[in-house]
């Protein structure tokens, strides 16, 4: 009999492990969306609205042999995962790739693709009209909002707020420094080592004013929460015995199982607190470990008799472009600048790879 393998979350875990595994597996993939949201593109996507339609990615060419339901899981059990109308998949492995939400637009609030366009063109339409921009979170997404408008929008006095006293403090100096330097001389403001108190948003863009680090209230027309993704973990947080960490986050034994009762239910992504950070590169590490290890499974093997994950840690690599000329990355053994960056994502973000990916090459 083939192993049926269920994954729940089409996004960069889910996608990718699903279309590995079509030729091997029968594989369902529950997704109650009907096209890939390509994060990263969102951030450029506020300057440039025309890049929204390469970055959402309908599904519809992704699996060959295998299925997708487009619908919201409401529960998983060692048996399969059961939807929101009460049908069920079955499976003798799931894969629970549920990933994060983060502040509007950079990720979609619902599972409506053509309301997620609408707001992304609100939010557009209101930082054309603005003159002064403040940016509060300098982790990847911020720090990338803010080099995406000084690049796209010249004229705009941006502000970034953070509350580290310098960018990417876990990673070597010289890296967080050197992106600091390349966004003031784009003309934007670093405000590092100030936690904003009277925030009137955590989740969407606003007018209004912020205390900074001079106690003085500053106005600006427009306001961007980044503050970090949280995971998206409700349907894990029902399974018995797990635990939660930061940022919403589900803790997972060396084989990425939130739950000692269900021995044949993996966590991934985001949402898995396995030692990966909450980065598209940090957490790819995760996919060919979970194709070895589930189509094992499938061969009779026991889960013990194979290699447990083996996390990045902090040595994970990052990629942070401002805009697509300019930039930083972090290998994991040496930092590089604008020229590498600019051909490992900021031209392109990555759009073709997973267009192709997708099947719409």
């Amino acid at each position: 009999m083939t192993q049926q393998i269920a994954i729940v979350g089409g996004g960069y875990i889910g996608a990718e492990l699903a279309k590995s595994l079509d030729a091997q597996a029968d594989v369902v993939l529950i997704e109650p969306r009907s096209h890939f949201v390509h994060a990263p593109a969102m951030i450029r996507g506020v300057v440039d609205p025309a890049v929204m339609d390469r970055a959402l990615i309908p599904y519809d060419k992704l699996l060959t042999r295998g299925r997708l339901v487009q619908a919201r899981a409401v529960s998983v059990d060692e048996a399969g995962v059961t939807l929101e109308d009460g049908s069920r998949i079955a499976a003798d492995q799931v894969v629970v790739a549920t990933g994060s939400g983060n502040a509007t637009p950079f990720k979609p609030e619902g599972d409506d693709i053509a309301a997620f366009r609408a707001e992304s063109a609100r939010i557009h339409a209101r930082l054309t009209a603005a003159n002064t921009v403040a940016i509060v979170g300098g982790g990847a997404v911020g720090t990338e909002l803010a080099g995406e408008i000084a690049h796209a929008m010249p004229d705009k006095q941006i502000t970034l707020i953070s509350a580290p006293d310098r960018l990417f403090p876990d990673k070597p100096v010289a890296f967080g420094t050197s992106l600091a330097n390349k966004l003031e001389r784009a003309g934007v403001r670093l405000v590092l080592g100030h936690r904003v108190e009277n925030l009137q948003s955590f989740t969407e863009p606003y007018a209004g004013s912020l205390r900074l680090a001079d106690e003085a209230e500053h106005d600006f027309d427009l306001i961007f929460p980044v503050l970090g993704a949280r995971a998206n973990s409700d349907l894990l947080q029902a399974l018995p015995g797990t635990e939660s960490s930061s940022a919403g986050r589900i803790k997972v034994d060396a084989w990425l199982r939130p739950s000692p009762s269900l021995p044949n239910v993996f966590a991934a992504g985001d949402v898995a607190d396995a030692g990966d950070a909450m980065t598209i590169v940090a957490t790819s590490r995760q996919l060919p470990w979970l194709k070895r290890t589930l189509l094992g499974l499938g061969t009779g093997k026991s889960i013990e008799q194979m290699k447990p994950h083996a996390p990045w840690g902090s040595k994970a690599p990052i990629i942070v472009p401002l805009g697509p000329k300019r930039g930083n990355s972090f290998l994991g053994f040496m930092s590089v600048g604008d020229l590498l960056t600019r051909k490992l994502k900021g031209e392109d973000l990555f759009v073709r790879k997973y267009r192709k990916l997708l099947g719409h090459s």
